[in-house]
């Protein structure tokens, strides 16, 4: 992620560049089809880009601004963007220019080296919006942007609180077609592209998972949470359904993610995938955040509910999970401490397990196993043959 400086919360007006200019005798800037007067940026929201093109962050988020800056000229926002260059030659200042479409002041390392000092610029990339009226700016504009887009427009300190106010509204939920949709996509897709209507997800349980077919944690994960969505699918039909929040590298790598799994997806274009994100704050993967029935927010952590009880954890709520271990134990009380099974030499223990495969019938267990602390052998309780129990 690319990294912006950490420069004053407050920014001097765009006079202060406008003297600087004049005082390294420049009168105007540069563009593609060539120099244009100070006075084109008069009334315009100004922001500084320092940025260089053997900077790989900086070559990273370039795009990203374009894009940004393309859409809001569209959306008719007085925006000059300007480029400041830490190249090192004229070569190298100009071949990183080409792809920006906003204006440059000249390469001058002298000019460089003045609003460097002005700005207080550390890190680049780095950008800095000229407001004058003492506005707060947003502390890490290049963080704002890469998270929010084009909606992190104008920078400020205000614009970031209400961004995060919108994020804190969409976690705590209560409106799935809110937290899932845009004005411009109202579906999420099927593995045979088939697009689902969000508003008929309303009602249901819903698993938003995180993950990338590139993690080795990820692909483990999601053969447990398949046998999980296969019982239920079967148990408790169209209760519960997941949607894949991808974060793989490119579409490819989505596009095999999804021909392994039967659930539904977020489009890999769309920006949705790293608004999600960042709503649920996900610094791992995989990750599994519940939405309940209600549209709410019910956990952020049901890979673990996943991993240790399975298909049992539905619909994954705190007060099932409390249910469970209560269950739990009242079945481990019911059993021997130790006994000593007819097909085996040594002594097993009673043992609490996420998950096994009994030795004896070759069927997968969960929960309560005898086990062998001599060799690796497990019993389900239901296959034991005792000789005789010892209660301990």
């Amino acid at each position: 992620m690319a990294v912006s400086t950490d420069y004053q919360v407050k920014f001097p007006e765009s006079g202060d560049l406008y003297s600087i200019l004049a005082a390294e005798g420049i009168e105007f800037l540069l563009s593609h089809s060539g120099e244009v007067p100070l006075e084109y940026i008069h009334g315009k929201t100004i922001c500084l880009f320092f940025s260089a093109n053997w900077c790989r962050p900086c070559k990273d988020f370039t795009p990203e601004l374009v894009k940004l800056y393309e859409n809001l000229q569209t959306r008719g926002e007085e925006l000059e963007i300007i480029f400041v260059s830490f190249d090192h030659d004229m070569t190298l200042f100009y071949e990183h220019f080409w792809c920006m479409p906003w204006l440059a002041v000249p390469f001058n390392l002298s000019l460089l080296n003045k609003l460097r000092d002005k700005y207080r610029i550390s890190r680049i990339p780095s950008l800095v919006p000229l407001y004058s009226d003492e506005i707060s700016v947003a502390e890490d504009v290049i963080g704002l942007i890469e998270d929010y887009g084009p909606e992190a427009f104008p920078f400020t300190k205000k614009r970031k609180e209400e961004l995060k106010a919108i994020d804190d509204s969409k976690r705590i939920g209560g409106q799935l077609e809110k937290l899932l949709t845009h004005e411009f996509r109202n579906y999420v897709v099927a593995r045979n592209g088939s697009k689902v209507l969000v508003s008929k997800l309303v009602g249901k349980t819903i698993g938003l998972y995180f993950g990338a077919h590139w993690c080795p944690p990820f692909r483990s994960f999601t053969s447990q949470l398949l046998d999980v969505y296969n019982e239920l699918a079967t148990r408790d039909k169209g209760s519960f359904e997941v949607i894949l929040v991808s974060t793989d590298r490119d579409s490819r790598e989505f596009n095999i993610n999804m021909t392994n799994m039967p659930w539904l997806a977020i489009p890999y274009e769309d920006r949705t995938r790293q608004d999600l994100c960042r709503i649920f704050s996900i610094k791992l993967i995989p990750a599994l955040v519940i939405i309940g029935p209600e549209e709410k927010t019910v956990t952020t952590n049901a890979r673990e509910m996943v991993s240790l009880y399975g298909s049992r954890s539905f619909p994954f709520t705190e007060s099932r999970i409390v249910e469970l271990k209560a269950c739990l134990k009242k079945e481990g009380d019911s059993l021997p401490r130790k006994v000593k099974d007819k097909k085996h030499e040594h002594e097993l223990k009673l043992d609490m397990a996420k998950a096994y495969v009994c030795d004896f019938c070759k069927k997968q267990g969960r929960f309560w196993a005898f086990s062998c602390d001599a060799c690796d052998y497990d019993l389900h309780p239901t296959c034991v043959e005792e000789q005789d129990a010892l209660l301990v």
